[in-house]
């Protein structure tokens, strides 16, 4: 049994340099080595700023299962420690003010079933179940004091299980013969579904406080306003939240900054006023000021665009009046803000054309910052109290993991993915531009395969990512690896839509998919083509969700793809109305079709009405219990094809949402991408003359 006191070392990495120093000839990437990377994420400071606590993720192929652990690095970058080691996964480690305790939520069995927060003792001992409530926790945070915690949770209908994984309790047959049969699920909610979650029969989170010495919780928020993203106020008397409430709140996607007195019966108190949309993805949350006088937040365009959004910085007053909206001329979007320690500035992440960095504006509005001068994707940033910041940085060459930036410098910190690196020949990626037929200019990124020989005209893949409202960016990416090192220039396009070119650009194809987009695509490929890396004769094209659905137009438009995955797509949007979990975005971006008539709803089912202008052999794939993008999106256009005599297959990942996360399916979606691709884009070469007259 391996020890989690944080004395013991458990494993110390060896730095990048040596291994590339002892590293035999490289090899190029296999499906094996995709289960073989690891997930380093959540940066958090100690409080002494000596530690840096942080989650490593790993795939046990034996098992089938990832498992998520709680790791620490020494400042100084020398020492890499493992503190759990346990079945279940442990994430959101925390340490509490007074630097005593390094908590985490976990499922693990202990007192009491579901997910609680566990406590790792710094002066050494096994870690210890601290919370034992009933209601289901997603996040929470210590008080400055470290005497409270402050818990985001549902309450449990009464009779509901403990057991908090999808689709607990079984479906039709789920116990065997003589089983009890669950029980209806009664729904009364407007937005009723949510991908992994299932049915929306639970109740919204709420706020609540955990005394540490009574271990008791005592809700701070009434059970009609669904809350999340608090923060504590500096001195732990005030409590600020993103919220929404009222008669209609839940036919809206609509939240507002709120603040409340941490203490149970007081009312909450409505910051901002304005049509705003939250989202997890923006990593933002109402923040303090050191002074607790001001909140910085991010505004959003508003409901309508909700699915295009471009998050600015703002910052509020507490005492009431205007927000003000800061770095009003950077048209990037923003993340994660915080006021930097001295409150003189806010410090946040940016989101800039196949790249992120940390950047600093000044709280009272000026010029932004960078902190960093060189090429970099950075996805999170903690700071310390001397100035230094601990990063999870990221490039085409490195998986993600966790440096010191210093002096606009990055220093590594942790080393889990060096020795793998080490033994991989890697495709290289560029950046290309270019013009679609509408004038619009195009960025992508280019990978060739590891031993590309210039002037030779390669098989081709178009794969396109997923949103819309996302970005291709310089970070490792397996997939384009593994294509390149099976032979194919591998080309990913930030097509209208996407983020990093500014909102306007972003919100471009709003109420009108599957156009814009598809006219950048081809300008990328016929870009390719042009510049002869491409062989036209033997283009592939594919995504997943977003990119599933624009795969299935392009096909229906561009008849030059001999292969295509189509994965958790839909050509016929209108046949989700009130299947998927997408009905705020319908009704306030193209209108319910008893409002706005037909033809805004089949513009975009172009794909699904044009079938019979498809001729590309498409591979359809999704997850059975897929509430973002249902299944019957692929169902559809897997009939409407095979109708056709098109050559196509549909695969389904049994119990699998939207994301799949069941390690063994995601290796053989991988496997079924490149068999498909290589029956139609790799044709057996055919055997010399002299052979064949034998």
């Amino acid at each position: 049994m391996k020890s989690n006191r944080f004395g013991r070392l458990s494993l110390v990495l060896l730095s990048a340099s040596f291994l590339l120093a002892q590293s035999p000839s490289r090899r190029p990437v296999k499906v094996d080595d995709m289960h073989s990377f690891h997930d380093v994420r959540d940066v958090q400071i100690s409080p002494d700023g000596k530690w840096v606590a942080y989650t490593v993720s790993s795939v046990d192929v034996a098992a089938d299962k990832s498992d998520t652990d709680v790791w620490m690095a020494s400042w100084d970058g020398k020492q890499q420690l493992r503190l759990t080691s346990s079945p279940e996964s442990e994430n959101a480690p925390r340490w509490s003010p007074d630097g005593r305790y390094l908590s985490f939520l976990s499922g693990r069995p202990g007192k009491a079933r579901g997910t609680q927060v566990w406590l790792l003792d710094r002066s050494g001992g096994e870690a210890q179940q601290f919370t034992d409530v009933k209601g289901r926790i997603s996040s929470y945070d210590w008080s400055s004091d470290s005497k409270r915690l402050l818990l985001v949770m549902a309450d449990r209908e009464p009779g509901e299980p403990d057991d908090e994984r999808p689709n607990a309790g079984g479906g039709a047959g789920a116990g065997g013969a003589g089983a009890k049969a669950p029980k209806p699920i009664v729904i009364d909610r407007y937005k009723f579904k949510q991908d992994v979650v299932g049915y929306l029969t639970q109740r919204p989170p709420r706020l609540y406080l955990y005394d540490v010495a009574t271990k008791k919780a005592e809700a701070l928020t009434a059970e009609t306003l669904e809350a999340g993203s608090p923060t504590w106020s500096p001195d732990g008397r005030w409590i600020a939240f993103m919220g929404k409430e009222g008669k209609e709140a839940e036919r809206y996607n609509t939240w507002n900054v709120y603040v409340t007195e941490a203490r149970a019966g007081a009312t909450p108190r409505q910051i901002t006023h304005y049509d705003g949309v939250h989202s997890s993805a923006s990593r933002g949350r109402p923040e303090w000021s050191p002074d607790g006088n001001r909140l910085v937040y991010l505004q959003t365009s508003g409901a309508k665009l909700g699915a295009y959004n471009m998050n600015r910085l703002a910052v509020a007053p507490v005492a009431g009046g205007e927000p003000k909206i800061l770095a009003d001329k950077l048209d990037r979007g923003a993340a994660a803000p915080r006021f930097t320690r001295d409150g003189a500035s806010i410090l946040f992440l940016v989101a800039d054309d196949r790249w992120e960095y940390p950047a600093t504006v000044p709280a009272n509005g000026g010029a932004v910052e960078r902190l960093i001068k060189g090429p970099s994707v950075i996805s999170t940033i903690e700071q310390r109290k001397d100035g230094g910041f601990a990063v999870l940085a990221a490039s085409d060459t490195m998986h993600g993991e966790m440096q010191a930036l210093e002096n606009g410098e990055l220093r590594p910190l942790t080393h889990h993915n060096d020795a793998l690196l080490a033994e991989l020949k890697l495709g290289v990626t560029e950046d290309f531009s270019c013009k679609a037929k509408d004038g619009n200019e195009v960025h992508g990124l280019v990978t060739k395969p590891p031993d590309y020989q210039a002037g030779r005209k390669y098989p081709t893949l178009l794969r396109i990512h997923g949103g819309p409202n996302g970005q291709d960016a310089h970070s490792f990416n397996f997939e384009r690896q593994i294509f390149a090192a099976n032979g194919y220039v591998v080309v990913n396009v930030n097509y209208r839509g996407s983020s990093g070119r500014g909102e306007k650009y972003q919100t471009a194809i709003s109420a009108d998919w599957g156009n814009k987009e598809v006219l950048d695509l081809q300008a990328a490929m016929d870009y390719v083509v042009s510049a002869g890396l491409a062989d036209p004769d033997h283009l592939g094209v594919g995504g997943w969700s977003y990119g599933g659905i624009l795969t299935d137009a392009i096909i229906a438009k561009d008849r030059r793809f001999k292969a295509a995955t189509s994965g958790a797509g839909t050509a016929f949007p209108i046949a989700l109305y009130g299947v998927d979990q997408y009905i705020m975005q319908y009704n306030e971006e193209i209108g319910p079709p008893w409002k706005v008539g037909l033809e805004p709803w089949l513009k975009i089912s172009y794909p699904f009405l044009h079938a019979d202008q498809i001729t590309t052999p498409t591979l359809f794939l999704g997850g059975e219990k897929d509430f973002n993008v249902p299944l019957v999106g692929g169902e559809q256009m897997y009939q409407a094809l095979a109708s056709l005599g098109v050559p196509t297959e549909l695969v389904v990942y049994p119990n699998s949402n939207h994301g799949i996360t069941r390690p063994s399916y995601q290796r053989d979606r991988i496997e079924r991408y490149l068999a498909w691709y290589a029956k139609y884009l790799k044709p057996a070469p055919v055997a010399p003359a002299s052979a064949a007259n034998q």
